[in-house]
C-alpha cells in the first residue's frame, strides 16, 4: 500500500529547505513525501491550515501522514481542529510549541521585533492552540540541548532546544512522546530522529529503549 508523508517546516524554514535531509531518510524507508510551503505574515496558522487541507485532498494515496516541525506544528492542531480527516495516516510534531512560545511572547511584546512572527500568534506562539481530540496517532518529539535562535530573547525555560521548551511541546492525548539530544534545528538533521519517525509512523510507538520518556506534566 502506498503511504504518503506530508512535511510541514517551521516558522521561518526558507521553502522547506531544512526538512530536505528527513525527507530523504523518508523517502529511502520508501515513503512518498510532499513538502507543504506557507508564508506566515499575514496570515494566522488557522488561515494557514485551510491551504495544507487542500494540499493534502490532492495527494492520491491511501494513507497520508504528517511530520511537523516547529510552528508547522501548531498549522497541523488547527488542520484537525477545522476539518475532517478522511485518510488513514500518523502525526509526528517535532518541537512544536503546542502549549505557546516564551520566546514567541516576547518577540511579539516589542514593536521592533513583532513584524517578524506575522499573525502567527494568533491561537498559535502566544497559546490558546486548539486541543488534541485523539483523531489520529500523533507522536510527540522534543529536543534538550538548549543551543538556538531562541536564546537572544533569554530562551524558554529549561529544559529546552535553545527556542522551545520540552514544556511547550507537551501534548495533552498525544498517543506517545520522547526527549532526544537534539537542538531545535539538529532534530531535522539527526538520523535517530528519522529512524525515530520512522518507526512511530510504522507503529504509532517510539522506541523508547534508547531515549529519555516526556515526564507527565499539565498543561502551561
Amino acid at each position: 500500500m502506498r503511504e504518503a508523508v506530508v512535511l510541514v517546516h517551521g516558522l521561518w524554514s526558507v521553502a522547506g529547505v531544512d526538512l530536505l535531509r528527513l525527507r530523504n531518510r523518508l523517502r529511502n524507508a520508501g515513503y512518498e513525501c510532499h513538502m507543504f510551503n506557507y508564508h506566515v505574515w499575514g496570515k494566522p496558522p488557522a488561515e494557514i491550515a485551510v491551504k495544507l487541507n487542500e494540499f493534502i485532498k490532492k495527494i492520491d494515496a491511501p494513507v497520508v501522514h504528517i511530520v511537523a516541525h516547529s510552528f508547522g506544528g501548531i498549522v497541523t492542531m488547527h488542520l484537525f481542529d477545522q476539518f475532517p480527516y478522511n485518510k488513514k495516516g500518523r502525526i509526528v510534531l517535532l518541537a512544536s510549541p503546542v502549549n505557546g512560545s516564551a520566546v514567541g511572547k516576547r518577540i511579539n511584546a516589542h514593536p521592533m521585533t513583532r513584524w517578524m512572527l506575522g499573525q502567527s500568534h494568533v491561537n498559535g506562539l502566544s497559546g490558546d492552540v486548539p486541543e488534541w481530540k485523539g483523531w489520529q496517532d500523533i507522536g510527540v518529539i522534543a529536543g534538550n540541548i538548549p543551543i538556538g535562535m531562541g536564546l537572544v530573547t533569554g530562551g524558554p525555560k529549561l529544559p529546552h532546544d535553545g527556542t522551545v521548551s520540552v514544556e511547550e511541546t507537551q501534548l495533552k492525548g498525544a498517543t506517545d512522546s520522547i526527549v532526544v539530544r537534539e537542538s531545535h534545528l539538529s532534530i531535522l538533521m539527526s538520523g535517530a530522529v528519522a529512524k525515530q519517525v520512522i518507526i512511530f509512523l510504522q507503529t504509532g510507538k517510539f522506541d523508547q529503549d534508547t531515549v529519555t520518556p516526556l515526564f507527565e506534566a499539565e498543561l502551561a
